[in-house]
């Protein structure tokens, strides 16, 4: 699957939401886009998944335009005020509104039994907002992966939850290594916290992807200890 932006860009009501912006995302890479605040980094990820219609340039699915099939094949993660789930909810609700939306089984046992497989039964009745910034990531794109016929993930601005990047950079470094295309939004400091350089928002990027890096860890942070011995009143 690729996925192109040709200078595609969004006006609202009060004034531009993202300034025309290119850049390509392919099956199996991982595109790391950065811009600072305000600068569209929720549109782009909408103008990507089919959701939005660009005012200016064009996106397209396999050379052509096809946002319906955009729609079906693009999963936007944790997207602000969009995809973010409510942080009061407890992670089982999280879990059983992520499956139920993917077409899967979503009653109590499902649910479980999900949660078990990545040793966080334990924690089913934990505040999301209460998840450790590194285990809320790898949760959410697992679950997204959990529809059939998502190809390509567009992880919007994880970063913002604080923790380490390169914990959440990982999650998604598998994601692209299992043949998804995933586009990761940050911040500028972001991407030089990650020593990357990344597309840029509003900007032209006829570059090839950025080379991903080798040194992530590659054991999944989903696991019992790492939710169970975090202090609630840290987060």
């Amino acid at each position: 699957m690729e996925i192109v932006a040709a200078g595609a860009g969004v006006t609202g009501p009060h004034g531009t939401l993202l300034e025309p912006t290119s850049l390509r995302a392919s099956s199996g890479e991982l595109r790391l886009v950065s811009g600072p605040p305000r600068s569209g980094r929720t549109a782009l990820a909408l103008l990507l998944a089919g959701r939005l219609r660009p005012d200016s340039g064009t996106v397209l699915r396999n050379g052509r335009r096809a946002p319906a099939e955009l729609r079906g094949t693009v999963a936007v993660v944790d997207a602000p005020g969009v995809t973010e789930p409510e942080g009061s909810v407890e992670l089982r609700e999280v879990v059983a509104e992520g499956l139920g939306i993917a077409g899967r089984r979503f009653g109590g046992q499902a649910v479980r039994d999900w949660l078990a497989e990545r040793g966080l039964r334990q924690q089913a009745n934990l505040r999301f907002e209460r998840v450790p910034p590194h285990c809320r990531t790898r949760l959410l794109l697992d679950l997204a992966r959990e529809a059939r016929g998502v190809e390509a993930l567009v992880l919007d601005c994880p970063d913002r939850h604080g923790g380490e990047a390169i914990s959440w950079y990982g999650a998604a470094q598998e994601a692209a290594s299992q043949g998804y295309a995933v586009v990761a939004l940050c911040s500028p400091h972001t991407a030089i916290e990650l020593d990357h350089i990344p597309a840029r928002i509003g900007t032209d990027n006829d570059l090839p992807p950025s080379p991903r890096r080798t040194d992530q860890p590659t054991d999944s942070d989903l696991s019992t200890d790492s939710v169970a011995n975090v202090d609630p009143g840290s987060f």
